[in-house]
Protein backbone atom coordinates (compact mmCIF):
# COMPACT_ATOMS: atom_id res chain seq x y z
CA UNK A 1 0.00 0.00 0.00
CA UNK A 2 1.50 3.48 -1.00
CA UNK A 3 2.11 5.57 2.28
CA UNK A 4 1.49 9.35 2.22
CA UNK A 5 2.97 11.57 4.52
CA UNK A 6 2.48 15.21 5.42
CA UNK A 7 5.36 17.34 5.93
CA UNK A 8 4.54 20.71 8.09
CA UNK A 9 6.54 23.98 8.65
CA UNK A 10 9.23 26.30 7.16
CA UNK A 11 9.63 30.06 7.84
CA UNK A 12 13.84 29.79 7.11
CA UNK A 13 16.07 27.85 5.62
CA UNK A 14 16.82 26.09 8.95
CA UNK A 15 13.65 24.68 8.71
CA UNK A 16 13.01 24.05 5.03
CA UNK A 17 15.98 22.48 3.70
CA UNK A 18 16.13 19.98 6.52
CA UNK A 19 12.40 19.39 6.01
CA UNK A 20 13.50 18.70 2.11
CA UNK A 21 16.23 16.37 3.22
CA UNK A 22 13.89 14.11 5.05
CA UNK A 23 11.80 14.03 2.10
CA UNK A 24 14.84 13.31 -0.44
CA UNK A 25 15.43 10.23 2.10
CA UNK A 26 12.02 8.95 2.37
CA UNK A 27 11.40 9.09 -1.27
CA UNK A 28 15.01 7.30 -1.78
CA UNK A 29 14.08 4.87 0.47
CA UNK A 30 10.61 4.30 -1.20
CA UNK A 31 10.02 5.85 -4.06
CA UNK A 32 6.23 5.44 -4.52
CA UNK A 33 5.52 7.07 -1.22
CA UNK A 34 3.68 10.50 -1.91
CA UNK A 35 4.97 13.73 0.11
CA UNK A 36 2.90 16.46 0.46
CA UNK A 37 4.27 19.88 2.35
CA UNK A 38 2.25 22.46 4.67
CA UNK A 39 3.40 25.83 5.25
CA UNK A 40 2.72 29.34 5.50
CA UNK A 41 1.46 31.62 2.98
CA UNK A 42 4.15 34.36 1.78
CA UNK A 43 6.74 32.57 3.49
CA UNK A 44 10.30 31.26 2.08
CA UNK A 45 8.86 27.27 1.42
CA UNK A 46 6.39 28.41 -1.04
CA UNK A 47 9.21 29.08 -3.53
CA UNK A 48 12.00 26.60 -2.23
CA UNK A 49 9.51 23.39 -1.99
CA UNK A 50 8.30 23.54 -5.34
CA UNK A 51 11.98 24.74 -6.42
CA UNK A 52 13.05 20.87 -4.82
CA UNK A 53 9.86 19.00 -6.70
CA UNK A 54 7.22 19.01 -4.11
CA UNK A 55 3.71 20.01 -3.65
CA UNK A 56 2.86 21.98 -1.20
CA UNK A 57 -0.12 23.95 0.33
CA UNK A 58 -0.33 27.22 2.10
CA UNK A 59 -2.00 28.29 5.29
CA UNK A 60 -3.06 31.63 6.30
CA UNK A 61 -1.09 31.61 9.82
CA UNK A 62 1.20 33.68 11.64
CA UNK A 63 3.65 34.08 15.25
CA UNK A 64 2.80 35.95 17.75
CA UNK A 65 5.03 38.96 17.15
CA UNK A 66 7.18 39.89 20.11
CA UNK A 67 8.17 43.32 19.07
CA UNK A 68 4.74 44.69 18.02
CA UNK A 69 1.98 43.53 19.82
CA UNK A 70 -0.61 45.62 17.88
CA UNK A 71 0.25 42.95 15.13
CA UNK A 72 -1.21 40.30 17.04
CA UNK A 73 -5.01 41.28 16.95
CA UNK A 74 -5.35 39.04 14.13
CA UNK A 75 -3.41 35.97 15.42
CA UNK A 76 -6.72 34.39 16.85
CA UNK A 77 -8.54 34.62 13.27
CA UNK A 78 -5.91 33.22 11.48
CA UNK A 79 -5.08 30.35 13.92
CA UNK A 80 -8.87 29.22 13.46
CA UNK A 81 -9.01 29.99 9.82
CA UNK A 82 -5.73 27.55 9.76
CA UNK A 83 -7.10 24.65 11.53
CA UNK A 84 -10.33 24.89 9.13
CA UNK A 85 -7.91 24.69 5.87
CA UNK A 86 -5.38 22.05 7.81
CA UNK A 87 -8.51 19.62 8.18
CA UNK A 88 -9.73 20.26 4.46
CA UNK A 89 -6.16 19.28 3.62
CA UNK A 90 -6.07 16.17 6.24
CA UNK A 91 -9.54 15.13 4.54
CA UNK A 92 -8.68 15.62 1.03
CA UNK A 93 -5.03 13.80 1.34
CA UNK A 94 -5.35 11.25 3.81
CA UNK A 95 -1.81 10.47 5.32
CA UNK A 96 -0.44 8.05 7.09
CA UNK A 97 1.88 10.74 9.21
CA UNK A 98 2.47 14.05 9.74
CA UNK A 99 6.26 15.32 10.46
CA UNK A 100 6.78 18.86 11.89
CA UNK A 101 10.29 20.68 11.48
CA UNK A 102 9.29 23.87 13.23
CA UNK A 103 7.85 27.03 11.79
CA UNK A 104 4.17 28.91 11.78
CA UNK A 105 2.57 25.62 10.46
CA UNK A 106 4.11 23.10 12.22
CA UNK A 107 1.76 23.68 15.13
CA UNK A 108 -1.94 23.32 13.49
CA UNK A 109 -0.89 20.47 11.33
CA UNK A 110 0.50 18.26 13.69
CA UNK A 111 -2.58 19.21 16.58
CA UNK A 112 -4.62 18.39 14.29
CA UNK A 113 -3.17 14.85 13.44
CA UNK A 114 -2.93 14.13 16.63
CA UNK A 115 -7.03 14.91 17.66
CA UNK A 116 -7.30 12.22 14.33
CA UNK A 117 -4.99 9.70 16.08
CA UNK A 118 -2.55 10.31 13.30
CA UNK A 119 0.94 9.52 14.22
CA UNK A 120 2.48 12.48 14.26
CA UNK A 121 6.61 13.08 14.16
CA UNK A 122 8.84 15.85 15.23
CA UNK A 123 12.21 17.20 14.34
CA UNK A 124 13.62 19.65 16.95
CA UNK A 125 16.82 21.21 14.98
CA UNK A 126 18.11 23.30 18.47
CA UNK A 127 19.34 22.37 21.52
CA UNK A 128 16.86 24.19 22.64
CA UNK A 129 12.74 23.73 22.26
CA UNK A 130 10.18 25.87 21.62
CA UNK A 131 6.88 25.91 23.63
CA UNK A 132 5.09 24.54 20.59
CA UNK A 133 7.29 21.52 20.37
CA UNK A 134 7.38 20.74 23.82
CA UNK A 135 3.60 20.53 23.45
CA UNK A 136 3.26 18.58 20.74
CA UNK A 137 5.74 16.33 21.68
CA UNK A 138 3.76 14.73 24.54
CA UNK A 139 1.08 12.93 22.03
CA UNK A 140 3.93 12.80 19.28
CA UNK A 141 5.21 9.16 18.63
CA UNK A 142 9.16 9.94 18.14
CA UNK A 143 11.00 12.78 18.57
CA UNK A 144 14.21 13.33 16.35
CA UNK A 145 16.72 15.99 17.76
CA UNK A 146 20.24 17.50 17.15
CA UNK A 147 21.94 16.74 20.70
CA UNK A 148 21.49 14.83 24.23
CA UNK A 149 20.11 16.35 26.68
CA UNK A 150 16.88 17.08 25.48
CA UNK A 151 15.08 14.72 28.19
CA UNK A 152 14.62 18.50 29.97
CA UNK A 153 12.07 19.36 26.97
CA UNK A 154 10.36 15.64 25.76
CA UNK A 155 9.39 12.21 27.30
CA UNK A 156 13.09 10.56 27.22
CA UNK A 157 11.16 7.46 25.42
CA UNK A 158 10.61 9.10 22.68
CA UNK A 159 13.37 10.61 22.10
CA UNK A 160 15.75 9.69 19.06
CA UNK A 161 19.37 11.36 18.36
CA UNK A 162 19.79 11.52 14.71
CA UNK A 163 21.42 14.72 14.45
CA UNK A 164 20.26 17.37 12.05
CA UNK A 165 19.51 16.70 8.22
CA UNK A 166 21.93 18.10 5.62
CA UNK A 167 21.56 18.72 1.95
CA UNK A 168 23.02 16.02 -0.17
CA UNK A 169 24.86 18.93 -2.30
CA UNK A 170 26.97 20.00 0.95
CA UNK A 171 27.66 16.56 2.66
CA UNK A 172 28.79 14.89 -0.77
CA UNK A 173 30.57 18.04 -2.19
CA UNK A 174 33.82 17.15 -3.55
CA UNK A 175 34.95 20.65 -4.17
CA UNK A 176 38.70 22.31 -3.92
CA UNK A 177 39.21 25.55 -2.18
CA UNK A 178 40.48 27.11 -5.93
CA UNK A 179 37.22 25.57 -7.43
CA UNK A 180 35.10 27.90 -5.22
CA UNK A 181 37.39 30.65 -4.73
CA UNK A 182 37.38 30.91 -8.89
CA UNK A 183 33.49 30.54 -8.88
CA UNK A 184 33.30 33.75 -6.87
CA UNK A 185 36.02 35.08 -8.80
CA UNK A 186 38.27 36.23 -6.37
CA UNK A 187 42.26 35.41 -5.95
CA UNK A 188 42.86 32.08 -4.59
CA UNK A 189 46.37 33.69 -2.64
CA UNK A 190 44.13 35.09 -0.47
CA UNK A 191 42.33 33.76 3.25
CA UNK A 192 38.78 34.20 2.35
CA UNK A 193 35.90 35.23 4.95
CA UNK A 194 32.26 33.73 4.25
CA UNK A 195 29.80 35.66 6.06
CA UNK A 196 26.26 34.06 5.99
CA UNK A 197 23.28 36.25 8.01
CA UNK A 198 20.47 33.32 6.89
CA UNK A 199 18.40 33.41 4.63
CA UNK A 200 16.48 36.52 5.82
CA UNK A 201 19.72 38.54 6.72
CA UNK A 202 21.58 39.89 9.44
CA UNK A 203 21.49 43.46 10.78
CA UNK A 204 24.37 42.84 13.19
CA UNK A 205 26.92 41.26 11.11
CA UNK A 206 25.90 43.35 8.14
CA UNK A 207 26.40 46.68 10.18
CA UNK A 208 29.72 45.00 11.33
CA UNK A 209 30.80 44.24 7.65
CA UNK A 210 29.72 47.45 6.44
CA UNK A 211 31.64 49.46 9.32
CA UNK A 212 34.96 47.93 8.75
CA UNK A 213 35.62 46.93 4.84
CA UNK A 214 38.40 49.13 4.38
CA UNK A 215 40.26 46.21 7.16
CA UNK A 216 39.81 43.17 5.20
CA UNK A 217 41.66 44.61 2.15
CA UNK A 218 44.79 46.16 4.81
CA UNK A 219 44.92 42.71 6.36
CA UNK A 220 44.77 40.99 2.73
CA UNK A 221 41.55 39.23 3.05
CA UNK A 222 38.48 38.66 0.99
CA UNK A 223 35.27 38.05 1.46
CA UNK A 224 31.87 36.16 -0.07
CA UNK A 225 29.12 38.37 1.55
CA UNK A 226 25.67 37.17 1.82
CA UNK A 227 23.11 40.15 2.86
CA UNK A 228 20.03 38.63 2.91
CA UNK A 229 17.14 40.17 1.15
CA UNK A 230 15.78 42.25 3.87
CA UNK A 231 18.57 44.94 3.38
CA UNK A 232 20.53 43.48 0.66
CA UNK A 233 20.49 46.48 -1.73
CA UNK A 234 22.47 48.87 0.28
CA UNK A 235 25.01 46.38 1.34
CA UNK A 236 25.44 44.92 -1.98
CA UNK A 237 26.48 48.86 -3.36
CA UNK A 238 28.80 49.34 -0.57
CA UNK A 239 30.91 45.61 -1.45
CA UNK A 240 30.34 45.96 -5.43
CA UNK A 241 33.39 48.16 -5.88
CA UNK A 242 35.83 46.11 -4.09
CA UNK A 243 37.99 43.97 -6.20
CA UNK A 244 38.14 41.69 -3.15
CA UNK A 245 34.80 41.47 -2.26
CA UNK A 246 31.90 39.29 -3.91
CA UNK A 247 28.46 40.46 -2.43
CA UNK A 248 24.67 39.24 -3.07
CA UNK A 249 21.39 39.24 -1.30
CA UNK A 250 21.07 35.15 -1.69
CA UNK A 251 24.35 32.20 -2.03
CA UNK A 252 22.28 29.60 -4.06
CA UNK A 253 25.48 27.61 -4.51
CA UNK A 254 26.22 27.17 -1.01
CA UNK A 255 28.84 24.08 -1.42
CA UNK A 256 31.23 26.65 -3.38
CA UNK A 257 31.04 28.87 -0.54
CA UNK A 258 32.06 26.77 2.12
CA UNK A 259 34.96 25.14 -0.36
CA UNK A 260 36.09 29.19 -0.67
CA UNK A 261 35.62 29.79 2.91
CA UNK A 262 39.23 29.43 5.49
CA UNK A 263 36.91 31.53 7.98
CA UNK A 264 32.94 31.79 8.25
CA UNK A 265 30.95 34.03 9.74
CA UNK A 266 27.44 32.81 10.77
CA UNK A 267 24.45 32.77 12.86
CA UNK A 268 23.70 30.20 15.07
CA UNK A 269 20.07 29.17 14.31
CA UNK A 270 20.47 24.93 14.72
CA UNK A 271 21.38 23.84 10.43
CA UNK A 272 23.75 26.61 10.63
CA UNK A 273 25.69 25.44 13.16
CA UNK A 274 25.25 21.45 11.78
CA UNK A 275 26.77 22.47 7.82
CA UNK A 276 29.47 24.42 9.16
CA UNK A 277 29.99 20.98 11.69
CA UNK A 278 29.71 19.52 8.71
CA UNK A 279 32.13 20.80 6.31
CA UNK A 280 34.46 21.57 8.72
CA UNK A 281 34.95 25.69 8.93
CA UNK A 282 36.70 27.69 11.78
CA UNK A 283 33.87 29.39 12.37
CA UNK A 284 32.87 33.16 14.46
CA UNK A 285 28.97 32.54 15.69
CA UNK A 286 26.79 36.15 16.06
CA UNK A 287 23.60 34.54 17.75
CA UNK A 288 20.37 35.96 17.07
CA UNK A 289 19.41 37.64 20.80
CA UNK A 290 16.06 37.34 19.51
CA UNK A 291 15.51 34.18 18.51
CA UNK A 292 12.29 31.69 21.02
CA UNK A 293 14.46 31.04 24.40
CA UNK A 294 17.91 32.36 23.06
CA UNK A 295 18.06 28.92 21.24
CA UNK A 296 20.99 30.63 19.16
CA UNK A 297 23.08 31.52 21.95
CA UNK A 298 22.57 28.00 23.37
CA UNK A 299 23.50 26.28 19.88
CA UNK A 300 26.77 28.53 19.68
CA UNK A 301 28.01 28.06 23.05
CA UNK A 302 27.53 24.19 22.62
CA UNK A 303 30.46 24.55 20.49
CA UNK A 304 32.60 27.25 22.01
CA UNK A 305 32.55 25.12 25.10
CA UNK A 306 33.93 22.34 22.90
CA UNK A 307 36.90 24.47 21.40
CA UNK A 308 34.77 24.26 18.03
CA UNK A 309 33.97 27.87 17.83
CA UNK A 310 34.54 31.51 18.65
CA UNK A 311 31.30 33.90 19.72
CA UNK A 312 30.60 37.21 19.06
CA UNK A 313 27.73 39.05 20.87
CA UNK A 314 25.18 40.23 18.73
CA UNK A 315 24.95 44.06 20.53
CA UNK A 316 28.92 43.95 20.50
CA UNK A 317 29.08 43.04 16.55
CA UNK A 318 30.20 46.52 15.12
CA UNK A 319 33.05 46.93 17.74
CA UNK A 320 34.56 43.21 17.59
CA UNK A 321 33.23 41.15 14.57
CA UNK A 322 36.09 41.69 12.35
CA UNK A 323 39.15 42.41 14.70
CA UNK A 324 38.14 38.55 15.91
CA UNK A 325 38.15 37.63 12.16
CA UNK A 326 41.54 39.39 11.33
CA UNK A 327 42.98 38.01 14.21
CA UNK A 328 41.49 34.46 13.77
CA UNK A 329 42.85 35.04 10.08
CA UNK A 330 46.33 35.37 11.67
CA UNK A 331 46.44 32.57 13.97
CA UNK A 332 46.82 29.63 12.08
CA UNK A 333 47.18 27.08 15.10
CA UNK A 334 43.50 28.13 16.35
CA UNK A 335 42.10 27.66 12.90
CA UNK A 336 43.35 24.15 12.78
CA UNK A 337 41.85 23.86 16.62
CA UNK A 338 38.34 24.72 15.72
CA UNK A 339 38.38 23.13 12.46
CA UNK A 340 39.71 19.62 13.90
CA UNK A 341 36.78 20.11 16.79
CA UNK A 342 34.23 21.82 14.87
CA UNK A 343 34.32 18.45 12.17
CA UNK A 344 34.43 16.19 14.95
CA UNK A 345 31.00 17.08 15.59
CA UNK A 346 29.39 16.76 12.02
CA UNK A 347 26.49 14.17 11.32
CA UNK A 348 25.86 13.40 7.72
CA UNK A 349 23.78 11.01 7.42
CA UNK A 350 20.77 12.27 10.20
CA UNK A 351 18.25 12.31 7.13
CA UNK A 352 18.52 8.74 6.13
CA UNK A 353 17.85 7.49 10.17
CA UNK A 354 14.55 9.45 10.34
CA UNK A 355 13.30 8.52 7.33
CA UNK A 356 14.47 4.87 8.22
CA UNK A 357 12.70 5.63 11.97
CA UNK A 358 9.38 6.90 10.71
CA UNK A 359 9.13 3.99 7.83
CA UNK A 360 9.32 1.63 10.06
CA UNK A 361 7.11 2.99 12.90
CA UNK A 362 4.23 3.59 9.75
CA UNK A 363 5.17 -0.01 8.47
CA UNK A 364 4.47 -1.62 11.78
Amino acid sequence: MRKKIIIAGGGTGGHIFPAIAIANALKKAQPDIDILFVGAKGKMEMEKVPQAGYRIEGLDIAGFNRQSLLKNISLPYKLIKSFWQVRKIMAEFKPDAVIGVGGYSTFPVLRFAQTKGIPTFIHESNSFAGKSNIMLGKKAVKIFVATDGMEKFFPKHKLVITGNPVRRSIVDANISREEGIRFFELDVSKKTVLSVGGSLGAKSINEALDAHLDAFEEHGLQLIWQTGKATGAHFKQSGAARENIWVNDFIKEMEMAYAAADIVISRAGAMAVTELCVTGKPSVFVPFPFAAEDHQTANAMALVNKQAALIVQDNQAKEQLVSTVISLSKDEVLQQTLKTNIHALAITNADESIAHEILKTISE
